[in-house]
């Protein structure tokens, strides 16, 4: 276990580096091998992880450059061990799922250097090597989409590759600077995120920081008005990678707000709090309703995905236990739902080579299997109660109810139109009469299929009706970021927020 965390990291990268001496009719094998590996490797850590213990645990330091305090400085908390786990399980289904032809042993190689960067995201305490696994992580998908993409695949990858570095850099800026700051206040260098929680800064400076940590988190998510690049990127992606998008790389920029955002600068969290929850719902609003707009059933998906996101963002800002917990439980239940909804598509692309939802209708007579694990994911993607989507969405909500009824409300219409848009492509896709007598001779999910979306399925039940394993340890976590949030206000008037929304007086004593 003293290298657990170090192993999770590059055992994907080492495989892949392997992958090349593998025979290409035995890649998917090998690949499918290599991600279950990985999968029981993070199960390891989570049976061994001490859920009562809110700190860092199975932590790794190794001094790399010591005279600006750059080290190899790995750790994990109730936060970051769900993701890594959807990581790890949301890999090895789309490994499974794969249903891509086309140089698929160039694709697996890749998709295991991809996974390499997304675990080291979540596993990273030094905050350069955050970045460096931060940005690595774009090349692989990078990649993805402009190989393996449709016919508009380069602008779709080059437009993706823009928004995010563009934004990295601004935030590898702030970096830097507040790496400067500890400086000066200590008299030696450190970026290692630990160290920075001790910072008390002032207001003005707080500021300023969090809006360069901003923009390399909410291109990331994307929240509204950097969200343009997202449909090009999933409706040009193959199958895997808009898995893999969807699942995994939205969720390292709401994890950066929870990360870095909250603790290191709680007052500019609080000042912002209401234009972030208001950016949150209009990605809500906007953005389901250009999904109700939609004929191309991967577009409903990629725009509901922002709208999901919004919530996200709600939950976090919040800035209570109940709000960053459901956050935390929404991006765990948005990942496995909106994975399982981009392989269904890609199921029906492969089989007619079109998503458009005019082409369809009557495939529930054609297709049972496949309309009942689409009608489970719909429900679960609208929130349904006793599904995985309803208990994230509902914390997050709750959450931020203690800051402002009247926004959460108009929050809450993500249920109403979540679930318009999602009724009616179930509508015009699976109901009435077969209109197309191709779709006629169509054929059920196969067994690569099944075994790809029945785990999905289970843990959209299971996690519905019994969230307590995840929830435990997650509010642990994120108990002691609310009070480190408390420790580090010196806005006497943000302070007072915190306890207030948080219900915790007792903090003031």
């Amino acid at each position: 276990m003293d290298y657990i965390l170090s192993i999770l990291i590059f055992f994907p990268a080492f495989a892949a580096v392997l992958g090349f001496l593998v025979a290409k009719n035995s890649i998917r094998a090998y690949a499918i091998t290599v991600t279950i590996i990985e999968f029981l490797l993070s199960c390891y850590l989570w049976m061994n992880f001490e859920t009562a213990n809110a700190g860092m645990q199975f932590t790794e330091f190794i001094p790399i450059i010591s005279q600006y305090g750059i080290s190899y400085n790995l750790g994990i908390d109730g936060i970051s061990l769900f993701l890594v786990l959807m990581t790890t399980f949301m890999t090895m289904i789309s490994v499974i799922g794969l249903s891509e032809k086309r140089n698929l042993k160039h694709l697996l190689i890749t998709v295991l250097f991809l996974e390499m960067t997304m675990v080291g995201v979540f596993l990273a305490l030094d905050v350069i090597l955050f970045y460096l696994f931060w940005e690595f992580s774009l090349v692989p998908m990078l990649y993805i989409i402009g190989a393996w993409g449709g016919q508009r695949r380069i602008y779709a990858a080059v437009k993706f590759f823009l928004y995010t570095f563009t934004g990295s850099l601004v935030m590898l800026i702030g970096m830097l600077y507040l790496g400067y700051i500890y400086f000066q206040a200590t008299g030696y260098w450190s970026f290692n995120l630990m160290d920075w929680n001790t910072l008390m800064l002032p207001v003005d400076m707080q500021m300023w920081l969090f809006v360069a940590f901003f923009l390399g988190f909410a291109i990331k998510v994307p929240m509204v008005p950097f969200h343009t690049w997202l449909p090009y990127a999933h409706g040009q992606a193959p199958t895997i990678g808009s898995v893999l998008l969807a699942a995994i790389l939205l969720k390292m920029g709401t994890y950066g707000f929870i990360r870095f955002s909250l603790p290191l600068f709680p007052d500019a969290s609080v000042a912002f709090m209401i234009p972030m929850a208001i950016l949150a719902i209009i990605a809500i609003i906007y953005t389901a309703m250009i999904a109700y707009a939609q004929e191309d059933i991967k577009q409903v998906i990629a725009y509901s995905s922002v709208s999901h996101m919004g919530v996200i963002i709600l939950g976090i800002f919040a800035l209570n236990v109940e709000g960053i917990g459901g956050s935390i439980f929404l991006m765990v239940s948005h990942g496995i739902v909106s994975g399982a909804l981009f392989i269904l598509v890609g199921v029906i692309y492969d089989r007619t080579g079109t998503k458009d939802m005019r082409e369809f209708g009557g495939l529930a007579k054609v297709m049972p299997m496949y309309a009942t694990v689409f009608g489970i994911m719909l429900m679960a993607s609208v929130g349904l109660p006793l599904t995985i989507g309803f208990v994230g969405e509902f914390l997050s909500l709750l959450g931020f109810f203690a800051v402002s009824p009247l926004l959460t409300g108009l929050a809450g219409l993500t249920i109403i139109l979540g679930a318009v848009y999602m009724l009616v492509l179930y509508k015009k896709t699976f109901y009435g009469t077969v209109t197309n007598p191709i779709n006629e001779k169509l054929k059920d999910l196969n067994v690569r299929e099944i075994s790809a979306l029945v785990p999905l399925v289970f843990l959209v039940v299971y996690l519905g009706v019994y969230p307590k394993p995840i929830l435990e340890p997650v509010d642990q976590s994120v108990k002691q970021l609310v009070q480190v949030m408390y420790l580090k206000s010196v806005d006497p008037v943000s302070k007072e927020k915190i306890a207030s929304v948080n219900s915790i007086g007792e903090m003031n004593k």
